[in-house]
């Protein structure tokens, strides 16, 4: 049963032609279902909300719940799902959005990774709540996890691009880490995120 529910999920994960109206059959099956179906829910609800933000609204509650259980994964899924509704969105995910927080310091890497990813998702076009936010993501560049620190600086890279004050801070320690991290992808990300703040020579950045 799980598995034939599992593959029509699949399948209308590739029809969006077909989302609009399956929205309230996928919001149904957040309820009394396998982990595994839950997971793929969440995931195909959070899709659906960045192309139809208005007709997700009934569903984020439910969503917002699942930041609070006890399955690494459906926590991980609750952020994704908030993620994309929110940048489309933000008002729509608000209410949930300081408890999203919470998950910062999940004691999973996928959750925190998933934060980060969910927060990069929100400030795309609603930066200017993660103003003072930002002394959080810089405690991320040192997670002792190589994923959480490869997605890190990407959350300095799509702030910095429309609000590079925000990130100006952040330069020296950013420009640090590009210098001495032993994982590859962090070095590079991490100067991805000081050219997307305008800080490519760093000396001037300084002025």
């Amino acid at each position: 049963m799980d598995k034939d529910l599992y593959r029509e999920l699949g399948t209308l994960t590739k029809k969006n032609e077909d989302w609009n109206n399956n929205i309230p059959y996928v919001g149904s099956l957040l309820e009394n279902q396998s982990t595994r179906i839950t997971a793929k829910a969440l995931w195909l609800l959070g899709e659906m909300g960045l192309q139809y933000p208005k007709e997700i609204e009934p569903y984020v509650a439910s969503i917002a719940t699942f930041l609070d259980s006890q399955d690494d994964l459906l926590r991980e899924r609750s952020l994704n799902a908030l993620g994309r509704i929110g940048r489309t969105r933000f008002e729509t995910v608000k209410p949930y959005w300081e408890k999203m927080f919470g998950l910062a310091t999940d004691r999973n890497p996928r959750v925190r990774l998933s934060f980060i990813w969910a927060s990069e998702n929100i400030a795309t076009n609603t930066p200017d709540p993660y103003q003072d936010y930002m002394p959080l993501y810089a405690e991320l560049l040192h997670d002792s996890d190589d994923r959480v620190r490869m997605e890190a600086p990407e959350m300095f890279r799509v702030v910095g691009k429309s609000r590079p004050h925000f990130v100006k801070p952040y330069l020296e320690l950013l420009q640090h880490i590009s210098e001495n991290d032993g994982n590859r992808v962090v070095r590079i990300h991490c100067l991805g995120a000081i050219k997307a703040a305008g800080g490519e020579n760093f000396n001037e950045a300084f002025c």
